[in-house]
């Protein structure tokens, strides 16, 4: 009887989430739109899957009626929750991409140059990630050559915030997969603008990542714009172990005396800002907020940071680059 109970719940299970899956896909190819964006219209959201998965449940987000479905390179689309259709589709808005982003890897001598990302281990001086935000650094362009991006350097910091009180070495550290996504843009008057190539390029930190994740983007071909370029940070969601994006809530529902209090998911590994970069290099936005308007991350722009209190106002990405002879 209870084998029995239990195989009635398990269907159960995988017959509520089937209820509320939906793919989200080209209108023309019907390819499936990795990581696309769902937001809710009032500052929440969540994403889709590698495969234009996401799961939405009146159960789930039982305060939200409609949905704005949109992707880099796609026109925004906005839908009904209910009868919301099992396969959503999205025009694409990609008619050409700059002349600098197609162009063929240049022939001859380069010599390779690289920019060290700047890092600590102190938790307290690191910003929490949260489905919510992603973070941008500018990189500018200092010369006529032409320049490849060929790998690029992300601080990240892992241990959980008492893994200091623990005294003891061999204590294993709390397991998390957490993908996060990066995105390339060129400058627009000193904000991130047009993106510069439209590949889907993740990567997924655990607690056995090193302090500084090392991502190889030389197969994408992404070259240096005349006004320099931005990498962004933006974290999707925990994963399963197979790597397979699970149903992350952008917040948890807290109960107070004054009621449900929604309070951001933060997610690990954090990001070590620094007070070691004299110029202001980074910009943060809120994705489901403001709509989605990039901010330079400094004193007056960004309300109640602690970080910028202190003085932390740039993170510390690094990148290589092949800067190719005249």
């Amino acid at each position: 009887m209870k084998i029995k109970n239990l195989l009635a719940i398990i269907t159960l299970c995988f017959v509520n989430i089937s209820i509320g899956q939906t793919k989200i896909v080209d209108t023309e190819t019907k390819d499936p739109i990795s990581y696309a964006t769902i937001s809710f219209g009032n500052g929440n959201g969540i994403f889709a899957d590698d495969e234009g998965d996401f799961l939405f449940t009146e159960k789930l987000y039982s305060d939200i009626d409609t949905l704005y479905i949109s992707a880099l390179g796609y026109s925004e689309l906005k839908l009904p929750t209910a009868n919301l259709p099992k396969v959503i589709n999205l025009d694409s808005q990609v008619d050409h991409l700059q002349e600098v982003i197609v162009q063929n890897k240049p022939k001859g001598k380069f010599k390779l140059v690289t920019l060290d990302p700047t890092s600590h281990d102190d938790y307290y001086q690191c910003w929490l990630p949260t489905i919510e935000a992603e973070t941008a650094v500018f990189f500018p362009n200092e010369s006529s050559n032409i320049k490849r991006v060929t790998k690029v350097y992300f601080p990240i910091k892992v241990e959980a915030k008492t893994w200091h009180k623990r005294n003891r070495k061999d204590h294993k550290k709390k397991p998390f997969s957490t993908i996060f996504k990066v995105n390339f843009y060129e400058n627009n008057d000193g904000f991130p603008g047009d993106v510069i190539t439209y590949d889907k390029i993740v990567f997924i930190a655990t607690e056995k990542t090193e302090k500084v994740f090392e991502l190889d983007v030389s197969e994408n071909d992404i070259y240096m714009p005349k006004k320099g370029l931005f990498i962004s940070l933006q974290v999707i969601g925990y994963a399963d172990p197979k790597g397979k994006l699970l149903p992350n809530k952008k917040y948890q529902e807290v109960k107070t005396q004054r009621g449900i209090v929604k309070v951001s998911t933060t997610f690990r590994p954090l990001l070590p800002f620094t007070d070691q970069i004299s110029e202001n290099r980074t910009y943060v936005k809120r994705i489901f907020l403001d709509g989605g308007k990039w901010v330079l991350y400094k004193k007056g722009n960004v309300a109640k940071s602690a970080l910028l209190a202190k003085g932390l106002d740039n993170y510390g990405m690094g990148l290589k680059m092949e800067i190719y002879k005249k």
